[in-house]
């Protein structure tokens, strides 16, 4: 099984008024294709900040992240951002939908960033959102929809460019504990018809459980 992400001796440090503060402190850590990896630790372990550099969102301080074999570090924000919106989907505890946008507007406003055409998108995103129970929400606005149904549909939002690996920070933080079930129930089928790597940051023990392995951060190392 091949390795998709390979993160090697990941630093991150931020400048704040109080001087220089160290959040990650040479992490390495692989993910493997079609592997599910969960994250937990303590708030303010770094968890958020590895996401974000594992999904080329942000650059290490030091160290260096390859996906499918390829360093980022020599790669330009413009093709960290096709890779972002080619290879790598994200779901984040907030779903950051747009308002003033239907269910499938946000959907597929990832593929009409990339060029492709909205007719050929949409027809995607209603097979996708039907996959996800929302054959009857694809016309509501987040603001008419529950918060798992919410969730659902920035899901589909992650996976309509077909990812590779799927990035999650909390995706259940905002849910009660049912809907929360039902989300990773999606997370495990996906990843078992498709093959899509996962990396799941979450406080919940019983779902990180679920994954194929987890791996505990504190004070910006794997424990």
């Amino acid at each position: 099984m091949g390795k998709i992400i390979e993160a090697a001796d990941i630093t991150k440090s931020f400048r704040t008024e109080a001087g220089e503060l160290q959040v990650l402190k040479g992490i390495s850590l692989s993910i493997n294709a079609g592997e599910m990896v969960g994250i937990i630790g303590a708030s303010g372990a770094g968890k958020s900040t590895l996401l974000h550099i594992l999904g080329a969102l942000d650059r290490p301080t030091s160290g260096n992240v390859l996906f499918e074999g390829r360093d980022l570090a020599g790669a330009d924000d413009n093709t960290l951002a096709r890779l972002r919106n080619t290879s790598i989907g994200f779901v984040f505890q907030f779903h950051h939908l747009l308002p003033e946008f239907n269910a499938i507007e946000n959907v597929v406003m990832p593929g009409l960033v990339a060029g492709r055409r909205y007719h050929e998108i949409e027809k995607e995103a209603l097979e996708l959102l039907g996959e996800l129970g929302l054959s009857a929400r694809t016309r509501h606005r987040p603001g008419e929809l529950s918060g798992g149904e919410q969730q659902r549909v920035a899901v589909a939002r992650a996976l309509i460019q077909n990812p590779k690996a799927v990035l999650a920070d909390e995706p259940t933080g905002n849910l009660d504990t049912t809907t929360g079930n039902d989300l990773f129930d999606l997370f495990v089928d996906l990843n078992n018809k498709r093959g899509i790597s996962f990396v799941v940051v979450t406080h919940n023990k019983t779902l990180s459980d679920r994954c194929h392995r987890v791996v505990e951060m504190a004070d910006g190392r794997l424990v």
